[in-house]
């Protein structure tokens, strides 16, 4: 089993704390403390496979951000992109270095910066995934709705292929929230979480199908893998011409013959301030505070402090509900109920001072 990590986000939702050359998965949100999203990416499923199969893909300007965060691993793990172009283009990459030496290696494809509760249930259902890509079915994770949720895309089950294992019916966009209480109602949807599991074979032949122009172009990479200035050209050649696509859209949503395993295990996107506030640890009065806060009269609030920050008190009174996060060069203080709003600072920032992001 090789597994495939997708590191290149850029996490916005998460300023001031993440910026370009440390996004949201090399940060220890949420309950990771004090290790990032990445590290426990690969952490839980390292049980699984041996270090060697591991490959990280990542930007190339977060490449060695990266590798310090995984000192377990080497260069040769990673694959940088010259350019960030979706998930599409590099599980591409990643199959067709996988097929060049075993066509029938199995990926297992999971982004870097969630956040899982139940780790051994993961791995179990990652165990009936393998299974359900060993028989020769491109096989997706689905999380099993704990609420309506309009956030995320959905998977319909259909008939059911193996004990814990159903044949894909459709994939379902961001549903209103009627929608999604029908869905959770009906117990045949699960969120769609973005992990893939297949054999190098049946990915490569899905792409020569729906993609065609991505596995020509992954297979040239793959060629010149022996020789590094070749190589690099190659990448770089690649990521020119790739289109910018998720992996869903070129393949997952065209292909027949798909398999979902449905699993419960503490999920969560960890897509805000607000979500990292619900998983972290709090005391009586619902406060998750940094080293250094102070609460008084104070509840259900957020404070996140890092860089020169870190040993500064921050002290909140007679206020709730707020997310304070401070990172020495720039503060930021809001509601927790806006905390999806974070994009519009970024995008305010994007025309007055770029080096705060």
């Amino acid at each position: 089993m090789y597994l495939a990590v997708l590191a290149g986000g850029s996490g916005t939702r998460f300023w001031p704390a993440s910026r370009k050359l440390r996004p949201k998965q090399l940060l220890p949100l949420g309950p990771a403390w004090p290790r990032s999203l990445l590290q426990r990416t690969v952490e839980r499923l390292l049980p699984l496979t041996d270090r060697s199969r591991v490959l990280i893909m990542t930007g190339a300007h977060l490449r060695e951000a990266s590798l310090r965060e995984l000192p377990q691993l080497t260069a040769d793990n990673f694959l940088a992109e010259p350019r960030a172009k979706n998930t599409a283009p590099c599980i591409a990459w990643a199959t067709a270095l996988v097929f060049r030496d075993n066509p029938d290696g199995i990926l297992v494809v999971v982004p870097s910066d969630q956040h899982i509760a139940d780790e051994p249930a993961f791995r179990a259902a990652v165990e009936r995934a393998i299974e359900s890509a060993r028989a020769g079915a491109i096989t997706t994770i689905g999380v099993v709705p704990s609420r309506p949720e309009t956030g995320f895309g959905y998977i319909e089950r259909g008939a059911p292929r193996a004990p814990g294992v159903f044949s894909v019916q459709r994939f379902v966009e961001k549903p209103s929230l009627e929608k999604a209480k029908e869905y959770m109602a009906s117990g045949r949807f699960d969120w769609n979480a973005g992990m893939f599991v297949f054999r190098a074979r049946d990915m490569l032949s899905a792409l020569t199908r729906h993609a065609p122009e991505l596995a020509e172009g992954a297979r040239k990479v793959a060629a010149e893998r022996d020789d590094k200035a070749r190589y690099e050209a190659a990448v770089e050649a690649f990521f020119d011409s790739a289109p910018s696509i998720s992996i869903d859209y070129a393949v997952m949503e065209k292909e027949e013959g798909l398999a979902v395993v449905p699993a419960e295990f503490g999920w969560s996107d960890l897509g805000s301030w607000e979500s990292a506030w619900e998983l972290a640890e709090k005391d009586d009065g619902g406060n998750v505070g940094a080293k250094g806060a102070l609460f008084i009269d104070a509840s259900n609030n957020l404070v996140q402090s890092s860089g020169t920050s870190e040993n500064r008190t921050i002290a909140l009174l007679g206020v709730s509900d707020l997310c304070v996060v401070d990172t020495g060069d720039a503060l930021l203080v809001m509601p927790r109920s806006r905390s999806q709003d974070v994009r519009l600072v970024v995008e305010a920032l994007k025309e007055r001072d770029e080096t705060l992001l």
